[in-house]
């Protein structure tokens, strides 16, 4: 496979394009200001489905009149047959809970290897719904739950079944039926891992393709489920939701601290994905022609992109802020696109001297969307293998070099000042959740998750200085015989040190470290949308809003559904 070293340099021979530096790209509260894009991968995998034109179809429909039930539906891709089995259960008020705690939920799920006959089925029933206290085999290789909207369900299914269309306006302040509590892969519970899946299965090769296509398969299962309920509830009346208002519908996520220790654990792989984007982003600067075209259509892009963002409803001052000022910096930039732009480099440079952060990464989305001859084919770049190695021959001076100067930003950290190691990162047992602590107030730390990396490379550059000092000559090998601790961080520097991105650079030790820039940041590169912050450790977002359906699949596909807004409605449908 050829390398993104060599994608990038065979643009332009031997020079390679001008990708935006590690100091700003890393940045947290940058990474945490960014949006879905062509490259996020609920993009990445509908253009993939609609392209191959899947086949999707229920082998099995055994829903009651209230939507209780299975379902399994037949999936046919390019490379292989899969199953996706749903059993839909009645949910007392009391009980439910969208906390990871909980065990009992409306709907469970599993995408499964090839055909499900009744004995692996009734063997799926017995294990699915109970989640983490079940176990399934290695043909599994995702695992999911989902709540339904309190809000919504049963008020679209009543409007459907009175034979009137849901309120887009209602729809809007909550743009889901179900919502996901989570969704597993990669070997917990039995499951296939990600190395089987990634070498077997080749239709979900590429990280998070299965786990969101369930979310997928969720979102139009729910549309399915709620107009079944409807037109057994009042066969007479009952009137089907119009095709635009249905893909108006997404999927409802909220988002917690597991999130966010991933990017810090798999440097690698977000390396991986930082730099296929920013690649996208260099290519367009140097190779983007801009003519009459173009130029309206970035006009179009900035202003749905505004009327996206005024759409969204959060209950959260300092989302709602972020919003107003990306509000501000989308009018600025249709100004300028409106006067005419001659070059992308001008529009971002003006973007970094004016605009938030917020906004100069929403231009890059912007960009993005412009160009699929650009972009899209860096979509099959995600993966990485994520082997930190250990080069024992590194002479000690060349690792301390490389630290100096891949690792300056650890380097240039007060981790003395006050409120500089305040935090530590673990994992409840009661709750078996990321939490954070506090060194001062509580016991613990000895259980923390290694997450302070920044702190990490300052010890080990401490040591490794007074170590060189005294053993010039030495190479890695030996100094780790001497520091044997230090084994993983050296590990993980020397790793790094083939990476443009990947690390993260910030202090997330820190008592003002802001955790919603981690999981937005994981967020944006799944391909959410409507950010609303309910803490500042955890966040509700919307899958797959304004996708195409599964009727959808074999009809022609633009692949226009980036910040989608709410469809016109008239006094009639309503």
């Amino acid at each position: 496979m050829t390398t993104p070293a060599a994608i990038n340099t065979s643009l332009r021979g031997d020079n390679a394009l001008p990708l935006r530096p590690a100091n700003q790209v890393m940045d947290l509260e940058r990474l945490g200001a960014m949006h879905q894009s062509r490259l996020s991968f609920m993009r990445t995998l509908v253009r993939k489905i609609m392209r191959e034109r899947w086949q999707i179809e229920p082998a099995r429909f055994d829903l009651d009149p209230d939507g209780y039930g299975t379902v399994v539906y037949e999936v046919k891709a390019p490379d292989g047959l899969f199953s996706f089995v749903l059993f839909s259960d009645y949910l007392a008020p009391e009980a439910r809970n969208d906390r990871v705690i909980a065990t009992q939920w409306d709907l469970t799920m599993a995408l499964v290897d090839g055909q499900v006959d009744d004995v692996y089925l009734e063997k799926l029933r017995q294990n699915v719904p109970k989640q983490e206290a079940g176990r399934v085999d290695s043909r599994v290789f995702v695992l999911s739950r989902a709540n339904r909207s309190a809000r919504n369900f049963d008020y679209v299914v009543n409007q459907l079944a009175n034979g009137k269309q849901p309120d887009v306006q209602k729809i809007a302040e909550v743009g889901y039926l179900y919502r996901t509590t989570a969704v597993y892969g990669s070997g917990k519970l039995g499951m296939a891992d990600w190395e089987k899946v990634q070498s077997r299965w080749p239709d979900f090769a590429r990280p998070f393709s299965a786990e969101m296509f369930v979310c997928f398969m969720l979102r139009n299962f729910s549309l399915l489920q709620a107009e079944h309920i409807a037109r057994h509830k009042a066969p007479d009346s009952y009137n089907p939701m119009q095709p635009e208002i249905k893909r108006y519908f997404g999927i409802g996520n909220s988002t917690g601290l597991g999130m966010a220790p991933y990017l810090i654990n798999h440097p690698l792989l977000i390396n991986q994905w930082v730099e296929m984007r920013e690649l996208a982003l260099a290519r367009i600067r140097v190779l983007g022609n801009i003519d009459n075209r173009v130029q309206q259509h970035l006009i179009e892009l900035i202003e749905r992109s505004t009327a996206h963002t005024s759409e969204i409803i959060t209950e959260d001052d300092w989302q709602s802020a972020n919003n107003q000022q990306v509000l501000k910096d989308l009018a600025g930039l249709l100004q300028l696109a409106h006067d005419g732009v001659e070059s992308w480099d001008g529009l971002i440079n003006w973007s970094e001297q004016n605009c938030s952060l917020q906004g100069q990464e929403l231009l890059v989305s912007i960009l993005l969307e412009l160009y699929p001859e650009l972009v899209n084919d860096l979509e099959d770049y995600c993966a990485a293998e994520e082997f930190l190695d250990l080069d024992p021959l590194m002479p000690v001076q060349q690792l301390k070099e490389v630290i100096e100067q891949r690792y300056d930003w650890a380097l240039a950290l007060d981790f003395g000042a006050d409120g500089a190691r305040e935090i530590f990162w673990y994992r409840s047992e009661e709750k078996m959740e990321p939490r954070l602590g506090n060194t001062g107030e509580e016991d613990g730390k000895e259980k923390q998750m290694a997450l302070g990396v920044g702190y990490a490379v300052r010890k080990c550059y401490d040591q490794l200085s007074e170590y060189v000092a005294q053993n010039p000559d030495h190479s890695t090998a030996r100094f780790m015989v001497a520091r044997p601790k230090l084994r993983g961080i050296v590990r993980r520097i020397q790793s790094m040190n083939r990476c443009i991105y990947g690390d993260i650079q910030a202090n997330l030790l820190h008592r003002d470290v802001l955790p919603m820039h981690l999981l937005r940041a994981k967020l944006a590169f799944f391909g959410v949308s409507k950010f609303d912050p309910r803490s500042r450790l955890w966040v509700r977002n919307t899958m797959f809003q304004g996708a195409p359906l599964l009727e959808d699949i074999g009809k022609t596909f633009n692949d226009d559904w980036f910040m989608p807004l709410a469809p016109q409605q008239t006094g009639e449908s309503k």
